[in-house]
């Protein structure tokens, strides 16, 4: 009996709906074994990090240099727009030398060297510890953020920093950006004398189990939402070699304003927080979904800038229908629970677009545990938020010790508040204002907190952490910024081992002019 024919992948244009291009097929389970091969087969030519350096960052002149090519089939697949997506390219080029740049400094390899004390007790050998490559690594592309966070995004990029090749799961939302950003990435391993295996690309729903399962996959990367990272999570689990599963999920990105702050800037607040909720058509994963703002005069004022500012926002196109769907579906669920109210109602907008809004409750209603409200705690995925109002700190805090693990939380304070000076006088005082208090409450809560800002725009830096608690993240790791490369590496030490069998990152010699610590103190 012959086989079936593999299914077409095809690209579709979400402002109509309708097919563009066939760019592909489906990834069988032999197709999926022969990328992981391939990759598996390349690992030792990325050995060498001045090679893995000039790879990354000929990768990333290729993608600036199709830059217009790019961004039309990105907008094409996902209606994101092409100022958007300019910006996205740009950061995920800049990512790219950055990652080159973290590859020849050389610190993430944490080389560590004590050498023999006889006169210890106990007595320590000559012990050297450095960092190696897990192996291969199986990224899975996110929807929203078809560059950054995909083919050529952020976990692509911090594997191939750490020598490990990889495996990309196509996001099913802009098959033809990944096939053309894989081949743009693949052209950069070839002009290296790299094996073109070394960026392998499949689709197919299928595909993505496959790959997580495969014995050769050494760890996984995934961006998406709770349900298909959960699964995936619990299949990396369930191998009979478990392997690290480096997930972001969902996340609701809490907001506490203060009494203090919606008096002084109720009108800033609410056009901020209106910028933020709908930046991207409200599809940012750090999109503020819940804020927690005072009862009063100063939160109706807050209220009234926040629809002030919606109403004016145009509608716009989610990536998908499918993700429109279940928006429109979301916004009505959540609408109809009781003391819900909705002074600018988020929905359906036309045939192909949706209208920003958002949802006003008491936050008692949230601090009602196992009740229909908690729905409310839960993302959508969309330009909505909702609004929360508390009449004190016991109900906001009540709410806040109810809520999952968020990437952000953020704090908007009064200026008495920022600077401290709400506390009592002293040293007593120190650490016990109502900033210091709610700054503490909500640090347990997200992997980035913020003050006086808004959380869209995650910054690609050294000292940022793009992670968080469950369900934020399935790790302690970040996604984002340089130590980004640590999820796809593990330590390794020699013990008493000859000078001439060392790798060359562990000699005594420092060949490779690597900073280090020796005996307790950095040197390099």
């Amino acid at each position: 009996m012959a086989a079936a024919a593999a299914a077409p992948v095809w690209s579709v244009d979400p402002r109509t709906g309708k097919r563009r291009e066939q760019v592909a097929v489906e990834a069988t389970a032999a197709t999926v074994d022969a990328a992981v091969r391939a990759a598996h087969a390349a690992g030792d030519a990325l050995a060498d990090r001045g090679v893995r350096a000039a790879f990354l960052r000929r990768a990333a002149d290729l993608l600036d240099g199709a830059a217009d090519r790019i961004t039309a089939a990105a907008d094409a697949e996902t209606a994101l727009g092409p100022g958007r997506l300019t910006g996205e390219l740009a950061r995920t080029t800049y990512q790219l030398r950055a990652f080159a740049d973290v590859v020849e400094e050389g610190a993430f390899l944490d080389v560590l060297i004590d050498h023999a004390d006889p006169a210890l007790t106990p007595p320590r050998p000559d012990l050297r510890r450095c960092k190696i490559p897990l192996g291969v690594v199986a990224v899975y592309a996110a929807s929203n953020f078809p560059l950054a966070f995909s083919v050529p995004g952020g976990d692509t990029a911090s594997a191939l920093a750490a020598g490990c090749p990889v495996v990309v799961k196509a996001h099913p939302g802009h098959p033809a950006t990944s096939e053309l950003s894989a081949a743009l990435l693949r052209r950069a391993a070839a002009e290296l004398g790299l094996p073109e295996g070394v960026v392998g690309l499949v689709h197919g729903f299928d595909a993505g189990i496959e790959l997580v399962r495969h014995p050769l996959v050494a760890a996984a990367g995934f961006t998406g939402s709770v349900r298909g990272g959960r699964a995936l999570y619990d299949a990396a689990a369930a191998r009979p070699h478990p392997i690290p599963f480096h997930g972001e999920l969902g996340s609701l990105n809490p907001v506490v304003v203060t009494e203090a702050a919606a008096t002084e800037r109720a009108e800033q607040i609410g056009t901020g927080l209106a910028g933020s909720m709908t930046l991207g058509t409200g599809q940012f994963c750090v999109k503020p979904g819940l804020v927690l703002a005072p009862h009063g005069p100063a939160g109706d004022r807050l209220a009234r800038s926040l629809a002030d500012a919606v109403r004016t926002t145009e509608a716009g196109v989610l990536l998908d229908h499918r993700m429109r769907d279940a928006f429109v579906d979301g916004v009505r669920e959540r609408a109809a629970l009781p003391d819900v109210e909705a002074p600018v109602a988020p929905g359906a907008d036309g045939e192909h677009t949706v209208s920003a809004g958002f949802l006003t409750v008491p936050a008692a209603r949230l601090a009602e545990p196992g009740g229909p409200h908690d729905l409310l705690l839960e993302e959508c995925f969309g330009p909505v938020t909702v609004l929360a109002r508390y009449a004190d700190d016991t109900e906001a805090g009540a709410v806040l010790a109810r809520l999952p693990g968020n990437l952000t939380a953020t704090l908007q304070l009064g200026a008495a508040e920022s600077a401290g000076e709400d506390a009592p006088p002293g040293p007593a005082g120190n650490g016990t204002g109502r900033g210091a208090r709610l700054l503490a409450a909500l640090t347990p809560l997200a992997g980035r907190v913020l003050v006086n800002g808004w959380p869209t725009g995650v910054a690609v830096a050294p000292a940022q952490h793009h992670g968080g608690p469950y369900p934020a993240t399935t790790s302690t790791a970040t996604s984002v910024g340089g130590t980004a490369i640590e999820r796809w590496l593990r330590p390794v030490v020699y013990q008493d081992t000859p000078p001439a069998l060392l790798p060359p990152e562990l000699r005594e010699d420092n060949p490779l002019a690597l900073p280090r610590r020796i005996d307790g103190r950095r040197e390099g």
